[in-house]
Parts: C-alpha cells; structure tokens; sequence
C-alpha cells in the first residue's frame, strides 16, 4: 500500500483545512508500515512535516491553480501512488490508481455572493468533476454529506462522514494564569470572542450589531475578534464605524496556538453566527477549553456542539444578543453548559478522525489491513 496526502495548502494558507491535513498525516502514520505514507510539501513550505515512518516529498505545483489537475498528476507520476488523498477536494488528472477526496464545505454554491468573481469561476468548475472522478468522498459533517446529494447529486453511500477533532492543547486553564497572561494583550476576562477567517459568510456584521444591541441595553463588553482576513471583508470596519465601537472591538490576526488556548479561557462565550460552516472547529475548541459557544442553527454547527451550547438564528442579531445576555447573567448556565461541552468534546479525537479514514482507504483499495 502506497498512500499520499496533499499537504500543499499549509504554505499559502495555514487555517483549519491545512491543520487537518497535518493532524490526518500524523495520526495516520502509526497506522501504517514504515513507508507506505508519502507527504505532499508545496516547495515553497517553511516548515516539513516530519512524522516516523512518512516520507516527505517537495512538488512545484501550488494549490488551487488552474492547471493543478494535471501539473499535480504529472509531478506525482514517479511515486507509483495505489491512492491519493486530496484533502482540499481537488484531485490531480493521473497520477494515482485511485483517488479520496475530502470535501469540507460547498460555500461557493450555497453562498456565490461571499466569493470574488474569480473564485466563483474556480470552485464551480472544480467541484463537479472531483467528486465525479474521486473513488470516495469524505465529508466533516452531515451537513456537508447532504449539501453533497442536494446540490451535486452525490448519493450518500460515496460519503464517509469523519468528524474533526480540536488539537488537545485547547483545555481549561487556571483562572489566575489566565487573568495574567491576558494583560499581555490589554485584556480582562469576560470579553466576547469570535474565532475564524473574516470574511461575509461568518456573519461578523450581525454579531457586530448584537454587540451594539448589548450596549444599548447598559451591557458593555468588549468583542475580541481572533483569526486572519479573507475576502470581501472591508465591510466589517466600516460596519464598526457605524455602531460607534471602536474602542469596543478588537482584532488580532496570526495569533499563537497556545495564546488562542488563552484567549478561549478568557472568554464569557464564544460567538459563531456564521450562516454556513462545513465543520466550525472553533465551537469545538472552544468547549474543549470548558468555554460555552453560542451558535447559528445552521448547517454543521447544531452537529458539532450538540446539546452543549445555544444555537441563533443567525439572521437575527437581537436572539444572538438575547443568548449573551443570558449567559453573562446566569452562573448555573454557564457551569451547566461548561460540564456539557467538555463531555461533547471528549467524544472527538484525532486519532478517531485518523482511523476512519484508514478505513475509507482499504474500502477503496479492497484492503482490510494496511
């Protein structure tokens, strides 16, 4: 057995699809005889992946460009692959005897508006061909299974659904460390965070309105908005502007992991009113740090958190004020929700993830060991 794993998006945009991909090709690895793994490395990473028993392999061809399919397929020719991984959906032409895509979201179709023309062009071409041509399909959710057989005709027995899982450096921290460490950042506990990439389909403007709706009623909290900028996402300052929050309101891009860890900790609630996520790992991180998520009742989100957090509509800034408020006021909901989503987030593992996935591989391989 010769598998690959496509590791090229960790050197252009190292967010949560490339954190999946070197979580997948760590926890991977120990399943499987030493060399049977090859890594996909743009030659542009700064960093390799070095996990015993992998083999590390440098290739030219970037991410998401257009002629992908095919420079990919070429490159990985001479590796005499039995299977490829493409964890961002897209596979290569050739290349491979067989080929696993994972698919985490269809955004551009659900949402065109929130992508750039280019993007819109990209993602649309792409998608049906991959999963017309991928041996297996998995999904992060069920969510994104039926969005698979809704919008492309995908029937659910070419879905696994294989959950992520939060890295285990998210956990609850010692209130005192916490206070401290956070006046590195001007901060103190209590604050309101939202955690991802900024862009229109993360709904920052009906949270930003919520914010304003908590100030009008004499509640005043200061909203931390952690992550890095995507695309279309001017609106939001302008957005700020408006409301009168400057001094409320704070970004901070390209944050440590283990700082991340402090600023969940420090959190009254996590804020996610996205309108779609294929998975929304934040939620997920931030009840395993013991810190209650507030949630859109819309796609994966309800799945991921369970009965552990409180769901929105996310249309609605006032419900999602409404749940703020709640939680600022009442200790029993907070150490009630606390309890729960520490238990939900023990039922996620990378090891999990790792292993399911194994399982797609022997399927399409005909394999039942590695």
């Amino acid at each position: 057995m010769r598998i690959g794993i496509d590791l090229r998006l960790h050197a252009y945009a190292p967010g949560g699809i490339a954190n999946y991909a070197w979580r997948l090709a760590e926890h991977l690895s120990p399943l499987l005889p030493a060399g049977a793994l090859q890594l996909f490395q743009h030659r542009k990473e700064s960093s390799t992946l070095i996990t015993p028993g992998a083999r590390t392999r440098r290739v030219w061809t970037p991410p998401h460009h257009r002629l992908e399919r095919w420079a990919l397929g070429a490159e990985i020719v001479p590796t005499r692959l039995d299977l490829l991984h493409s964890t961002d959906f897209i596979p290569p032409a050739w290349g491979a005897r067989h080929r696993v895509i994972t698919v985490h979201d269809l955004t551009f179709l659900h949402y065109p508006q929130y992508l750039t023309a280019e993007s819109r062009r990209y993602y649309n071409d792409q998608i049906a061909w991959a999963v017309q041509k991928a041996d297996a399909i998995i999904a992060d959710s069920y969510a994104t299974q039926r969005d698979l057989e809704a919008c492309l005709g995908v029937t659910p027995d070419r879905v696994a659904v294989i959950h992520l899982a939060a890295d285990s450096r998210f956990r609850p921290l010692p209130e005192a460390k916490v206070k401290a460490e956070l006046q590195r950042y001007g901060l103190e506990p209590g604050y309101l965070l939202f955690v991802g990439t900024w862009e229109p389909r993360k709904n920052l403007p009906g949270l930003l309105e919520a914010l304003a709706l908590l100030h009008a009623q004499g509640e005043k909290r200061t909203l931390v908005i952690a992550g890095r900028p995507g695309w279309l996402y001017d609106e939001i300052f302008e957005h700020i502007k408006v409301l009168g929050l400057e001094t409320w309101v704070r970004f901070i891009e390209g944050i440590p992991a283990e700082d991340l860890v402090l600023l969940y900790n420090g959190a009254l609630l996590l804020a996610l009113p996205s309108f779609y996520e294929g998975f929304g790992l934040p939620a997920l991180e931030a009840l395993q740090c013991g810190t209650p998520a507030v949630v859109a009742n819309r796609a994966s989100l309800p799945e991921v958190i369970g009965e552990a957090g409180l769901r929105i509509n996310p249309e609605e800034p006032q419900t999602l004020a409404e749940a703020c408020s709640q939680l600022a006021q009442d200790n029993q909901l907070r150490t009630r929700l606390r309890t729960l989503g520490l238990e939900r987030a023990a039922q996620f593992s990378w090891d999990k993830m790792a292993r399911e996935t194994l399982m797609v591989y022997q399927r399409v391989l005909g394999e039942t060991t590695p």
